[in-house]
Order: C-alpha cells, then sequence, then structure tokens
C-alpha cells in the first residue's frame, strides 16, 4: 500500500478539544482529477435548498400566557369569544368559590336562641287621656304552646300535604320550590314563596318579616342548619306553635279553642283541612270575614270551602291519606262565631277591634295583620274612658228599670248599640258594642244591620234645601239649575194612605209582591194619624210620613241618597235608591250607630262632615307609624245645616225628641221606630256632641238554629205596647248625654237665615188667595184654622189653637175637630190603654196649648200609651205617624 493513499490518525487532542457531548466533523475528503465541478455543483446546489428551507422555515410561536384572552389565536369576533374550556373553567372557579362563602357564612352563622326570640311583643292601648286602657296582642297574646306529641297526626299530614310535601327529606330548602316559585310568578301567576315549613319555623322563631335578600339568605342558612340540628318533629311542633291562624289565635291550640272550641288533640282530620287552609292567610280564610268583619264574611267562606276541598285531595296525592276516608269528608266543618279573648271583658274588647281594623283598613298607614299581630305597637285611641262608662251604665241603668228577660218573653234577646262623636272633628268619644265583648262578638256600634226610620228624614230635608226638587215639566234626572230648593216651611199632605206620585205629578206604580202586577202605592201613617197640609218642620216634628215620602220622590231618592252620603253615611248601607224606592225616605238603610252619630255631627258642625276616626297616633317602638291628620270637608252650605238643626230642635221643643230637654241645654234630635217594631232609635246632639242610640231584639245565641236568627218585634218589650225612639232609647241618650256633657259650655246652636222658596207639594189644596184689605181682620181669619190646610205665613208657627171639643167627645186619631184638649184627651185615652190612647193624646198634646200638650204625653206616657209612639216614634205628646220602615 503505498504512502500517500494511507489514512492518516486521529489526533487525539483534537476530540479531547471538541465540545462535550458533540461529536468533530470529519474533515473534507479531496477527490482527484476531474471531481472537481462535481464539487462545485453540488455545493451550489446546497446553497440553493439552504436559501429555500430558510424561506419555508415558520416563525417562532408567541409566549404563552396564564389566561389566553383575548384569544392570541384568533381574530376578528372569535378573539373575543372565550373557549368552552375558559367557560368551563370559570363557572368551576366561580361555583368553587360560591360553595366556599356559602360554607365560610353557613359556619359563622348560629342558630338564635328561639327562647329568646319567641319572647314576642304585645300591643300596648291608650285612652284618649294617655292613660293604658289594655296590653295585648303579640304572641303572648292568646298562645298556648304544647308539644309535638298532642298536635293531631291529620294536623301534621295535612300542613305537610297543602305548605311542604318533602318536609321529612328535605335539607330545610326545596331549591326547586323556590325555582319553581320564581318561573310561576315570572309567568304572571299566582304570588309563592317556595318556602318550607322549617323555612317558615325559621322565620318565625329566629327572623322578622321583612322582605328582604339579606333577611331571605340567612333564612336559607339557619334552614340547613336546623334541619341538620334539629329533629323534623321540633321543626314541625315549632311552627303549629308559632303559626298565626287568625281570630287573635297563636298556635294550634289557640286556634282549636277559638274556631272549635275543643283542645288541638281531639280535632279530627276535617276540621284539621279547614285549620290549614288558615295559613295561606287567616285574614282571607276566616269564615266570619277576618278584620273585614260581616262584609267580607260570604267571600271568606267561599275562598275556605275551595282550599278545605284542595287540601284534603292533596293529602290522597302525597299519599297519607285513603281515598276511602277523604270520601267521608263532603260537608265543611263550619267553625264557631268569633269569640274574643275573655282578657278583652265588658267594653275593651270592642274599643280594641275598632282600634285594630281601623290601623288595617287604613291605605294610609303601613300596618297590616300581621305585622299587628307581631305586637310592639302603642296605640293611642280616641276612646274617653268616662263617656264609655257613662254609656255603658246608662244602658244598664234603663234594662236594670224595664227588662226582666226571664220572666218575660218579650224582653229576651234585646239589644243596645250606641256611639258617641265629636262634631267637626270625627273622634269616636264612646261607644256600646253590646253587654260584654267576650260573650257578644258581634259589636253592635258598628253593626249596619238595624234599619234606622224617621231618624233618616234630616237628609231627605237637607237635600230638599240643598239640591231641591225637580221641575215636573222636564226629564228626571236634572242638573242644579232646573232645581228648586226649598225651606222648611214648604207645604205637604200629611193625609193618610196619601196616593205618591212621581215628581212630574203622575201616579206611582211599583209591582205589588204577591200578584206581579203594578200596584199604585198609598203611604200610611201611624194608626191613620193626619193633619191635613202641614209644613215640612211640622212633619219632621211629629215625625208624619206621607209628606216625607212625597218629597223623597219630589227630590229623587238618587239625590238623597248622595245628601244622606255627604253627611258621613257609607253608601254600602243605604241600599237601592231610585224613583222606583219611594220608602227610601223612611230609613229602610241600615248604615249603624257610629255612621248615624257621624251624620248628625256633620249638622252640628255647620256643614263641615269629618270622617269618623278611633286612633290619634301610633308608634312601633319608638318609631311614629300613624299621625291622625284632621281634614274636615264642607259638604253643606252653614245655613242648610244649620237650618236642619233649628228643624231637629224643635223636635226637642215641640214634638217627638222632647226627652232630649232633660239634659238641661240646647239639643236638636230625632226619633226613629221601624216597620214592625223591629228597631228604635234616638239620635241627637249638643254643639261639642253627637250621640245615636239604637236598639233592637236580635237573637243570636249559639243554641239558636242561624236559620232562626232574624230581627224580632218588640211590640211587649218592657211592658210597653211598643218600643219607639222616644221610649227606652231616649232614655238612654238622655242618661249619657246629661253625665257626658255635664262639663261643657251651654252653648246656643246658630242662628240661620232664610233658604229656598216656600213650595207646596203634589197632593196639597191650593193656596186661598189673600182677602182684601179692608176685609182682613183676625176675627175673620180665625174660623179657617179649622180647615184642611194650615196658615204658612209664620215661618215659625205655634200648634193651632182651636176650641177644645167637647170633653164628652171622644178623640179619635187622625180627627182633626179634636186637635185642641189634648191634655183631657190624652189622659182619657192613655189611661183606657186602647191602641190609640196615646195617639190621641198625643195628637192633641201637639196641637193644643203648651199645657195640654204636657198633660196628654204625660198622662199617655204614664198609661202605657204614650211610648206607642203615636207621634212618629215619641212619647213626647205630639202626634205623628210611621210606616213602611219609618216612625
Amino acid at each position: 500500500m503505498s504512502e500517500h493513499r494511507r489514512k492518516p490518525p486521529q489526533s487525539r487532542g483534537r476530540r479531547a478539544a471538541a465540545p462535550s457531548g458533540r461529536r468533530a466533523a470529519p474533515p473534507p475528503r479531496e477527490e482527484s482529477g476531474g471531481s472537481g465541478h462535481r464539487r462545485e455543483a453540488a455545493a451550489n446546489a446546497a446553497e440553493g435548498a439552504g436559501r429555500r428551507a430558510a424561506r419555508r422555515r415558520p416563525e417562532p410561536p408567541p409566549k404563552k400566557r396564564f389566561i389566553d384572552y383575548p384569544r392570541a389565536q384568533h381574530t376578528g369576533a372569535r378573539r373575543w369569544l372565550p373557549s368552552w374550556k375558559q367557560v368551563l373553567g370559570s363557572a368551576i372557579i366561580f361555583m368553587g368559590m360560591l360553595v366556599g362563602l356559602v360554607g365560610l357564612a353557613y359556619a359563622m352563622v348560629d342558630i338564635p336562641d328561639p327562647n329568646r326570640a319567641a319572647e314576642s311583643q304585645k300591643n300596648v292601648y291608650y285612652w284618649d287621656d294617655g292613660t293604658e286602657m289594655v296590653v295585648a296582642g303579640g304572641g303572648d297574646y292568646n298562645r298556648q304552646i304544647i308539644p309535638f306529641t298532642e298536635i293531631p297526626t291529620d294536623m301534621v299530614d295535612s300542613v305537610v300535604a297543602a305548605e311542604n310535601a318533602t318536609f321529612w327529606e328535605d335539607p330545610g330548602v326545596d331549591l326547586k320550590g323556590i325555582a319553581r316559585a320564581v318561573v310561576n310568578m315570572a309567568q304572571g301567576g299566582d304570588t309563592q314563596s317556595g318556602s318550607t315549613i322549617t323555612q317558615q319555623y325559621v322565620k318565625n322563631m329566629y327572623l322578622d318579616q321583612s322582605q328582604t335578600l339579606s333577611r331571605k339568605f340567612k333564612e336559607l342558612l339557619i334552614s340547613v342548619k336546623v334541619s341538620s340540628d334539629v329533629p323534623k318533629e321540633e321543626i314541625m311542633a315549632g311552627y303549629l306553635n308559632t303559626a298565626y291562624f287568625g281570630r287573635g289565635a297563636y298556635g294550634i291550640q289557640a286556634a282549636a279553642r277559638a274556631y272549635y272550641d275543643k283542645d288541638a288533640k281531639d280535632l279530627n282530620a276535617n276540621e284539621c283541612a279547614y285549620l290549614t287552609t288558615l295559613l295561606k292567610g287567616a285574614d282571607l280564610y276566616d269564615t266570619s270575614g277576618g278584620t273585614g268583619g260581616a262584609e267580607r264574611a260570604a267571600a271568606n267562606t267561599e275562598r275556605a270551602t275551595n282550599q278545605w276541598v284542595t287540601v284534603l285531595d292533596r293529602r290522597v296525592a302525597v299519599g297519607n291519606m285513603d281515598a276511602s276516608e277523604r270520601n267521608e269528608y263532603t260537608e265543611f266543618p263550619t267553625p264557631q262565631e268569633l269569640k274574643p279573648a275573655t282578657n278583652l271583658a265588658g267594653q275593651i274588647g270592642y274599643l280594641k277591634e275598632l282600634a285594630d281594623n281601623y290601623l288595617i283598613n287604613n291605605d294610609d298607614i303601613d300596618v297590616d295583620a300581621d305585622k299587628l299581630a307581631m305586637g310592639g305597637y302603642s296605640i293611642h285611641t280616641t276612646f274617653n274612658q268616662e263617656m264609655v262608662n257613662q254609656m255603658e251604665e246608662a244602658v244598664q241603668q234603663v234594662i236594670d228599670d224595664n227588662l226582666d228577660p226571664e220572666n218575660r218573653e218579650e224582653d229576651e234577646h234585646v239589644q243596645f248599640g250606641g256611639a258617641a262623636v265629636v262634631p267637626g272633628d270625627g273622634a269616636v268619644v264612646a261607644i256600646y258594642g253590646g253587654h260584654n265583648a267576650v260573650e257578644h262578638y258581634l259589636n253592635n256600634a258598628n253593626n249596619a244591620g238595624a234599619q234606622v226610620g224617621s231618624t233618616f228624614k234630616p237628609f231627605v230635608l237637607a237635600a230638599a234645601m240643598r239640591d231641591g226638587v225637580r221641575d215636573p215639566k222636564k226629564p228626571a234626572d236634572q242638573p242644579d239649575k232646573d232645581r228648586t230648593p226649598i225651606s222648611p216651611e214648604s207645604v205637604y199632605s200629611s193625609e193618610d194612605m196619601l196616593l205618591i206620585r212621581t215628581y212630574d205629578g203622575e201616579t206611582w206604580y211599583g209591582e205589588d209582591p204577591e200578584t206581579g202586577e203594578d200596584k199604585e202605592w198609598h203611604q200610611p201613617n201611624f194608626e191613620g194619624g193626619e193633619e191635613g197640609d202641614i209644613t215640612i218642620r211640622r212633619a219632621m216634628e211629629i215625625s208624619s210620613n206621607s209628606p216625607f215620602v212625597q218629597l223623597g220622590m219630589d227630590i229623587g231618592p238618587a239625590t238623597v241618597k248622595q245628601a244622606a252620603m255627604d253627611a258621613g253615611l257609607l253608601e254600602s248601607t243605604l241600599g237601592p235608591a231610585d224613583d222606583s224606592v219611594p220608602s227610601f225616605a223612611l230609613g229602610v238603610s241600615t248604615p249603624g250607630p257610629i255612621r248615624m252619630a257621624t251624620a248628625y255631627a256633620t249638622f252640628a258642625a255647620s256643614g263641615e262632615q269629618a270622617d269618623p276616626y278611633f286612633v290619634t297616633h301610633a308608634e312601633r317602638e319608638g318609631v311614629s307609624v300613624y299621625e291622625h291628620e284632621g281634614n274636615p270637608e264642607r259638604h253643606f252650605e252653614a245655613n242648610i245645616a244649620d237650618n236642619v238643626t233649628d228643624v231637629l230642635a224643635d223636635v226637642v221643643k215641640n214634638g217627638s225628641g222632647e226627652k232630649a230637654q232633660q239634659i238641661g241645654r240646647p239639643a236638636a234630635a230625632k226619633t226613629g221606630t221601624t216597620d214592625g217594631n223591629n228597631s228604635a232609635w234616638f239620635v241627637g246632639y249638643t254643639k261639642q256632641l253627637s250621640t245615636a242610640i239604637g236598639m233592637w231584639r236580635f237573637p243570636d245565641s249559639e243554641d239558636i238554629d242561624p236559620a232562626d236568627r232574624k230581627f224580632l218585634s218588640m211590640e211587649g218589650t218592657g211592658g210597653l205596647p211598643k218600643i219607639t225612639g222616644g221610649s227606652l232609647p231616649a232614655d238612654v241618650w238622655v242618661g249619657f248625654m246629661k253625665e257626658a256633657t255635664k262639663n261643657d259650655p251651654v252653648e246656643d246652636f246658630p242662628k240661620p237665615g232664610k233658604v229656598g222658596e216656600e213650595y207646596r207639594g203634589i197632593g196639597t189644596e191650593p193656596e186661598l188667595p189673600d182677602p182684601p184689605p179692608v176685609e182682613e181682620t183676625e176675627e175673620e181669619d180665625e174660623p179657617e184654622v179649622d180647615e184642611t190646610e194650615e196658615p204658612e205665613t209664620d215661618p215659625e208657627p205655634d200648634p193651632p189653637a182651636d176650641p177644645d171639643p167637647d170633653p164628652t167627645d171622644s178623640c179619635q186619631p187622625g180627627d182633626q175637630n179634636c186637635a185642641s184638649g189634648g191634655g183631657s184627651q190624652g189622659n182619657d185615652s192613655g189611661g183606657n190603654g186602647l191602641p190609640g190612647g196615646g195617639n190621641a193624646g198625643n195628637i192633641e198634646g201637639g196641637s193644643g196649648t203648651d199645657s195640654g200638650a204636657d198633660a196628654g204625653a204625660d198622662a199617655g206616657a204614664d198609661a202605657g200609651s204614650g211610648e206607642t209612639d203615636s207621634s212618629g216614634d215619641s212619647d213626647s205628646g205630639a202626634s205623628g205617624w210611621w210606616s213602611g220602615g219609618t216612625g
């Protein structure tokens, strides 16, 4: 082998010099001969490939970010859209944080002390002078805590089925239920709470009733903790012992007593189903009407019946009642009538009820039944303790002196109702609601059930003077410009059985209830009495019916109704009033004592009407929740109202309200006795106080079938032929007002001015032309007084002074020729006790001299016939009559 072909040995030093881990490149090989061109071409090719490779090499990737947002690998809108990984990761992180926060909050929240939280507050009620009247309401009011073992299984199962079917298994909250409630409300369905029984228990025991997110969140946390730490049986017992069932009953034991007068452990499944309905809102399902009273009873009963069926059906659906057992309960378990708590005896229960309802039903006051039931309120009322006692004593005195229900059947079921109101202010200072609020549950002072009779006639007079009678030549619906306001000296016929006509003089026809055919209406007067054509003033004094019925038709019953409402009566108590109801003027309405005293107070205040109120101010925990602001409104011009007062003052001076003179100060009043003698009224006022007293017979004992509970006649009550407004109701009025006003200054009523035209009503005799002046003498005019019409030139005519009849003649009711000698005639007829004796004595007493009037009245009253209200409801000795719901 030649030496020049030998491969040179590898240098050890060069390998050692090479970098660690890298192999040294082999040395270039030299080719012989023509290999140089090939090497050059290969080099050129390698250089071109390198340049192309350099052009195709990608850019190095950007540096990665921890959160790739906006997304670097995308452009446009996609750059801002998060990836599913980002969405999922964010959700996981959020849920983790939420769970952590909830867990932290859960760990930090402690279950409050239930004993401390259950110490609910009471409400304190004050008299008008700031002294304490009663402490009532709140959680401690009418509540008896019982253990779970004494709660009927049927009650538990009914509540679970109706309120929370998953109660025994859920963790204290029902997220599905909450979501369901939210969706339902969002879709316009009924408002739902989505709360479990545990949540409601927590709210009742530990929290307040505020509707805030923070309170709701706290409720959820405590509910979960309570559910995990407290046995379900204890939660159920706590809920049923704290829930409000209405009627002042807190808890199932108090509710069982309030609605069924039995212990909770004795309730059956049917009764439990009804009591469960009350948990949805006691005020809506209490068959007595709740705070809405009797007017809402029917609607509440219908709601309760429907919900009762739902509860029973629901029990079958959730499986805690067999269908066969369900079919046994087909009759609604009607609760007993409302029974207030026993600590509200006497008048206190009625006073508290009025104050509560005033706060609850006033839209301007942020107090509802639930808030009031929680307690903590200081309620300052308008009630004067001394006056309340005086009214109660006046009623009791009349009862003790006149009624003997144990020995006289006609004295059974007699009731009184009364109210006293401050004119121009509306404050109700005294009421008489019944003999005892824990035994007689309906408040008679607010009872819109008894017709008011002739005490309604002042509203007819007010409408006549303010709005006027209609033009008989124009359509029935007339504006003020077509009407003619008239004065109290206007003349109308007092004819017994007067044919009633429409305002345009046509005969009025009404449907005969027996035959269904059209029939004329002839208005009777009491026992046929009549005085011919008389002024409206005189008709008011003697309470004659026919003049007011025709006057009411001339004005229009709808207009009379508006006048009554303007005075203060509620439309809901007045009934239908149009030209088809001529008897509307005779007091077939049922306003109740509070509203009657309020309406008369409008006249006492010279036409300024003030709504009645019972609370002056109220606070809760030192914060004012209500402050009464007086805002009387003028509904009658002062002169019109003062003319009404002037006429009613004459009723006291000369007519059926004569007993009111006994209080020793100026008074205006009206009596009223209704058809069938079912009720009797005396309503009157001084400048400082307006008082209404009603009397009626109505059996409301629970041992009497509801179908037999209706107004009864008072004929024979108290040993009298009839109870009239001028008899026992007037005695109560006088007994109360004499004491209640004894410290008031003696004030005269304003002297009214002239008002309206002296109008002659339909059916009166034409006014005789004035005789020539030269022939006009008193001697020649004297005999004309005995004709069918009275002189109308004197705005306040004295009773006609006709010659005395022959003492031996018998003076019959309605005999105008017996229009004097009232004393002897009243004495004779009254002494004989004839049905018309009082009437005759009163007629003559009213139309004779003052001494004759007094003698006739006293004799007729003493003999037992003057009390028959022959004067329309008076025993005063003045004449008058009632019929068709009035007197």
